[in-house]
């Protein structure tokens, strides 16, 4: 039999920035990103793994950390 697996690592970072709103700081973390200002790497790993079992029917996906 074969099955799909799915691994999901997560990376994060806080970032600090000035802003007069809160919407001004996502669209400011946001541009950083995107313009490559700032790249998540391996020091950016917070160890929540998640591995899973890809259902084909409609059954929920069975997961395992």
């Amino acid at each position: 039999m074969k099955f799909k697996v799915k691994i999901t690592e997560v990376l994060s970072r806080v970032i600090v920035v000035e802003a007069d709103s809160k919407e001004e700081a996502l669209n400011k973390v946001s541009d950083m990103y995107n313009s490559e200002e700032i790249v998540l790497d391996y020091s950016d790993f917070n160890d929540d793994v998640k591995i899973e079992i890809i259902c084909e029917n409609n059954e929920s996906p069975k997961t395992y950390n």
